[in-house]
């Protein structure tokens, strides 16, 4: 039939693009707009073909085949269908399993039963060559895609652009309509600085290096002893190293923000610490009434919008840690029973008491934030989601309070 397919191999097409844009083939160096790439892909090809189109597979790889947020948005954008390999872990590199076979049993079944008249294929793997081969012996056209290296130099296999019938190469032009580099910074917030106590916090200095000593940390301590206090940290600070002291513990930076003085109260910090059998909560005096009074967001949440929150994750949410926590605490606030309650979460700035911030934290988990290397929790990450949902909170708040307060 007169129609045109394309077949795209994401991780070539994402991998070359970020070898172009940011120097190295790794996605999580780049920020895609999927909407623009395919609309992009689709315009192209039908330039190219003469034909319309009739389908865009898109093949990528997850762990276990499960869906990951992109995957999720783009199976429902219109006139494209996704195809998963596998996606597993050795020797400390991922690597995609059977993505390749799916492209050419499509490839071969789609010239087989003469669905299309040509087929556009944006990849680089040799491994394609007897399928490319099969569909114009179908006789369809092969029209062959490749994105600019870095190097100037070819980034496809040669055998597989001898075959083709028609080679097109997608220059930095084309893909910065849709990729951009991710800017790399110490604070992984894309918007404003944190709150003028969070950033007293980080930039304070640590107590004497008797406090660190009572903590049983030195400053050469084991692997262990700093994964812990990291781990320690995490609830709204960030993990600082200082030349000749210890890693601080939450006891440290809950100190940093007491008032000075013999009378003084205790400072209202949740401290929050690693054991073996996972988080273990230690609030402080005085906290724990306040945040028990505090509902979750699924208590607050009724069927219908469980469903309606599902649909805009897919098909709005780009998934940015900052983004994830304004969203959540906007769902938050808006169905909260009491605005008063709202004050009160304020108040308690910026420690999330702990259901409410675990709830986050397994939501913004939805997107692939919390999945890193060796399965460890970014830390960037989980600052920039604290920092949105606190940005999002202190905004509705101010919204609130009348006029002259």
């Amino acid at each position: 039939m007169d129609r045109c397919v394309v077949l795209v191999d994401a991780g070539y097409l994402l991998g070359a693009a970020a070898s172009l844009l940011a120097g190295e083939p790794s996605r999580s160096r780049i920020t895609v707009d999927h909407s623009a790439l395919i609309q992009g892909l689709r315009e192209c090809a039908e330039s190219d073909t003469e034909r319309p189109l009739l389908r865009i597979y898109w093949f990528d790889g997850a762990p276990d085949r499960v869906p990951q947020p992109e995957h999720r948005r783009l199976r429902v954008m219109p006139r494209v269908t996704v195809r998963l390999g596998a996606l597993t872990r050795s020797d400390g590199r991922w690597a995609q399993k059977g993505v390749d076979a799916a492209m050419h049993a499509e490839l071969t079944e789609l010239a087989r039963n003469r669905a299309c008249s040509d087929v556009v294929l944006v990849t680089g793997d040799g491994d394609l060559l007897p399928g490319m081969m099969a569909a114009k012996e179908h006789g369809v056209a092969v029209h062959l895609w490749a994105v600019q290296a870095a190097d100037g130099d070819y980034n496809q296999s040669e055998d597989l652009v001898a075959e083709a019938d028609e080679r097109r190469v997608l220059d930095r032009a084309w893909i910065t309509k849709a990729v951009r580099a991710k800017e790399i910074s110490g604070i992984c917030a894309p918007v404003a600085p944190p709150g003028p106590e969070i950033a007293a916090i980080l930039s304070a200095p640590l107590p004497d290096s008797s406090l660190a000593a009572s903590t049983g940390q030195a400053a050469d301590g084991s692997d262990d002893d700093r994964r812990h206090s990291a781990a320690a940290a995490a609830n709204g600070t960030q993990e600082r190293n200082h030349p000749g002291k210890g890693v601080p513990t939450p006891k440290d930076l809950a100190a940093l923000r007491a008032p000075a003085g013999p009378s003084a109260p205790p400072a209202s910090a949740t401290l929050r610490w690693s054991s073996d059998k996972g988080w273990v909560e230690r609030p402080a005096a005085g906290e724990a009434p306040e945040a028990a009074g505090l509902p979750m967001l699924a208590q607050l949440t009724t069927a219908e919008q469980r469903w309606a929150d599902r649909e805009e994750d897919i098909t709005t949410v780009g998934g940015d840690p900052f983004e994830v926590g304004e969203v959540f605490a906007r769902r938050w606030m808006e169905r909260l029973p009491e605005p008063f309650q709202v004050q009160k979460l304020s108040g308690m700035y910026p420690r999330i008491p702990h259901r409410i911030d675990g709830e986050l934290l397994r939501y913004a988990a939805r997107f692939g934030l919390l999945a890193h290397k060796d399965d460890q929790i970014d830390e960037h990450d989980r600052y920039a989601i604290r920092a949105g949902f606190w940005r999002e909170i202190q905004a509705r708040s101010s919204e609130q309070v009348p006029a002259g307060d």
